[in-house]
């Protein structure tokens, strides 16, 4: 399979070389953590001088004697050299019974700079704080952005592009099969023998149709206003039998698992966070499509899910905003930067694009207000608004 150097990932593991922190790199299955260790692994190799790498990948069968924490523990003792610079990496480390432990001796030498992969269920940056004693330095993981969709297929006509991507994802696994039936069929057993099983196992479910049947309702409810009340009822009409206790706990599994996003809402002109009703929105749009197929498709809801992602990606804090009863797609902040954005398919219809600008025009204060649609072309200014093409937003980071 091809290589891209997914280079914010990469800088994010340099510039923070040497640090005491535990490194670790999580994010979705099949993302592309273990690719990224080893183009980490490498650049240590061109780049540091006098170093000495551990480099244990427990998908390897080379490593299967070191299943429990004392073997895991001798084995990187032994390969300690001293008056080097020790790199740790450790891939799948889920994979060796009592690895927290091993992981917190090693940090407590201040010896090692550690390096770490784990399952999506078995090694979730909510659990970190609790698993290690150290300070732990987190880095997440996406599935292929559509600049790195580009540049893997070497692609310059950015409409062609832009429609593949909308149909195929960002699950770079799949992209070796040339027939969209393979493809679909690979992202449909990443997720099902993978994402669903590590809940599963993690959590000890029981009742795989109702998380089936969740999962399906929020794979199909993408960018709508959801509440844990409304989807039981919905599933306890397929003859459930479920509480919204339990539909709660399974939602907080999937996301938890890096499967689904929550995005919350907040109130524009009340200035606050509202506690009920959120959105939810999957972390690559082609699980939907292997899941539920291509029927009834809703390139709006799957433009709504590409933005909310990428805005995640690019290191926002993600909202819905209210306002006079109108919703905002997305409040992006990240430290003093803010902007408001809708998202539309198609604005070349004059009731439509007035729907969408209005939203935006009613709010008053001066931070930046965008729309993105999928307009083929130039950015445009419309009474304040920046209007710009959902591909051209995509690929300019801007």
């Amino acid at each position: 399979m091809k290589l891209i150097k997914r280079e914010s990932y990469l800088n994010k593991l340099i510039n923070v070389i040497g640090s005491p922190d535990i490194k670790v790199i999580t994010g979705i299955r099949r993302s592309g953590k273990s690719k990224l260790l080893e183009s980490f692994k490498k650049y240590i190799e061109e780049n540091i001088d006098n170093y000495n790498i551990i480099h244990i990948n427990y998908n390897l069968k080379k490593f299967d004697n070191l299943k429990n924490q004392q073997q895991l523990y001798d084995f990187i003792d032994k390969n300690y050299k001293e008056k080097k610079q020790n790199f740790l990496l450790i891939d799948e480390i889920q994979m060796c019974e009592g690895f927290e432990n091993v992981i917190n001796w090693l940090h407590a030498e201040e010896k090692y700079d550690i390096y770490i992969t784990g399952s999506n269920a078995f090694l979730l940056s909510s659990d970190l704080a609790t698993l290690f004693t150290g300070r732990t330095f987190p880095i997440e993981v996406y599935p292929f952005s559509f600049a790195e969709f580009m540049d893997y297929y070497n692609y310059d006509d950015i409409d062609k592009a832009f429609d593949k991507y909308v149909l195929e994802g960002g699950m770079a696994g799949s992209y070796i099969y040339n027939e969209p039936k393979d493809k679909y069929k690979y992202i449909s057993e990443v997720y099902n023998t993978l994402i669903i099983r590590d809940i599963k196992t993690k959590y000890n479910v029981r009742n795989e149709k109702i998380l089936t049947n969740l999962n399906n309702f929020l794979m199909d409810n993408i960018s709508n206003i959801t509440s844990t009340l409304n989807i039981t009822k919905v599933l306890n009409t397929q003859k459930e039998n479920v509480t919204d206790k339990t539909i709660n706990k399974y939602i907080d599994y999937f996301c938890r698992a890096f499967a689904f996003y929550k995005i919350g809402r907040y109130d524009i002109k009340g200035k606050k966070y509202l506690n009920s009703l959120d959105k939810y929105y999957v972390a690559d749009h082609s699980f939907r499509y292997a899941i539920l197929g291509l029927t009834n498709m809703d390139y709006g809801r799957t433009y709504e899910n590409i933005v909310a992602i990428e805005l995640m990606r690019r290191g926002y804090d993600v909202y819905v905003g209210t306002l006079y009863g109108k919703e905002i797609d997305f409040i992006a902040q990240k430290q003093d930067e803010k902007m408001y954005i809708q998202v539309s398919d198609n604005i070349s219809d004059e009731n439509t694009f007035k729907r969408e600008i209005d939203s935006l025009l009613k709010i008053k204060d001066a931070y930046p207000k965008i729309l993105i649609a999928r307009t083929k072309h130039d950015d445009y200014t419309y009474e304040g608004v920046l209007v710009k093409d959902i591909a051209n937003w995509l690929i300019n980071n801007k």
